[in-house]
């Protein structure tokens, strides 16, 4: 350690604590996989591994919190969000059974494996039960208060995610709106409290599906075309999944909340698909997630939130031959189960063991909720948030001319 290094650690330490409370810390944008398992011919989690460095994603979202996948990612640098099952949901209402659930299936992996996000239930409140809808909300309380329990609650979020249909509007995109009869104001309320992000699954494939005449091929494949032009703020659109991503940015800003990150948990195409699925095909799937991986890279926000990173996580990492539903439902993934690309993508091979994405920027939060929420809660979560760049510039350099004045 040379003369130099103590004053760069004491200026590291005065960086963090004078970076904006009440203003979040942008990050680059970041590629996540999701990676479902509903098959028997899958790898072993330990082979997954150099197959999700591959594709250079730094995050991976799961459907349950599998040992074995939690394992096999120890000390990978690649985050996690663990999945609670909707099944799961009636139980949790209690709040020992919330503790439990963080005993057994999170501090065991905690740090080695970096999980920084638990999605409790995946569309639910558009399941059509509305006795697991009203499990919703109290479940993730409870498992928000288990990791309070354990001080884990600055370091691991809470949230959920929704399917498109919990929108009534979604075009224009500037006309957005939840449906009236989803109470979701409180779970909202509670997203923004403990500084999570909102999850939405969002597939353009579905829009050109149900009506491939009228929806064009290029515009949800992010190929170039005329694009739309939204009459409500003369913002133009060249993309299905921007349009549809801005709709729930509007929708949240009618509800008081449009200050809340934007994950999109769910995007993909199939590779194959039945006679009636329109454009399910290897080289459609290609150029979707190809080009959705292109954009990612160069950090590009959608029209109405030109300032808030792009972070989505594509559906999915492998084909899952025992799902039910349309053909299309198992021609997911990138990978077949044998390791080999589904279909050529251009896979650099990437690799972030050292935690970092391909900015080389950190992705883990710099900074945390406060202990003491009577203080107030920082606007910034593990889910990347925006800060307003400029005021941050000013504050570095602000430190900066101070600390070069201490050393010197």
């Amino acid at each position: 350690m040379n003369d130099f290094t103590p004053h760069l650690l004491r200026f590291s330490a005065v960086l963090l604590l004078l970076l904006p409370v009440h203003s979040p810390v942008v990050f680059a944008s970041s590629i996540g996989i999701n990676y479902g398992q509903i098959a028997n011919n899958l790898p072993s989690p330990e082979k997954a591994v150099p197959l999700v460095k591959s594709i250079g994603a730094d995050k991976i979202k799961l459907y349950d919190a599998d040992p074995k996948v939690l394992k096999a990612f120890a000390n990978s640098g690649i985050q996690f969000i663990v999945g609670i099952g909707n099944e799961y949901l009636p139980s949790l209402q209690d709040p020992a059974a919330a503790n439990s659930w963080i005993k057994s299936n999170l501090q065991p992996y905690l740090p080695e494996t970096k999980i920084t996000s638990i999605s409790v239930g995946n569309e639910v409140l558009t399941s059509n039960d509305t006795s697991l809808s009203g499990c919703l909300l109290p479940a993730m309380e409870n498992i928000h208060a288990a990791l309070v329990n354990v001080k884990l609650d600055r370091y691991v979020t809470v949230t959920t995610a929704h399917s498109l249909a919990v929108l009534e509007t979604s075009y224009p995109p500037s006309s957005g709106a939840f449906r009236r009869d989803l109470e979701l104001s409180p779970i909202l309320e509670f997203l923004s409290k403990t500084c999570s992000s909102f999850l939405i699954n969002a597939y353009p494939f579905f829009a050109y599906k149900a009506d491939s005449n009228q929806v064009s091929l290029d515009y949800v494949l992010f190929q170039a075309n005329a694009g739309i032009v939204d009459s409500g703020n003369n913002l133009r659109y060249d993309n299905m999944l921007f349009a549809q991503i801005d709709a729930v940015y509007a929708a949240l800003g009618k509800l008081g909340h449009k200050e809340l990150p934007i994950q999109v948990s769910e995007t993909g195409w199939p590779s194959k698909g039945d006679g009636d699925e329109a454009g399910a095909s290897p080289e459609n799937a290609k150029k979707y997630n190809g080009n959705l991986l292109k954009i990612a890279k160069q950090k590009k926000g959608t029209p109405a939130m030109p300032d808030y990173d792009l972070n989505v996580f594509i559906f999915a990492l492998f084909n899952e031959n025992l799902k039910g539903g349309p053909t299309s439902e198992r021609n997911y993934g990138l990978f077949k189960p044998d390791g080999s690309p589904a279909y050529d993508l251009g896979f650099s091979g990437g690799d972030n063991s050292g935690g970092r994405n391909k900015s080389g920027t950190f992705a883990p939060p710099l900074m945390m909720p406060p202990e003491n929420p009577a203080d107030g809660y920082m606007s910034i979560s593990s889910a990347e948030r925006l800060v307003q760049k400029s005021n941050l510039r000013m504050r570095i350099s602000i430190v900066l001319l101070s600390v070069v004045a201490w050393i010197s």
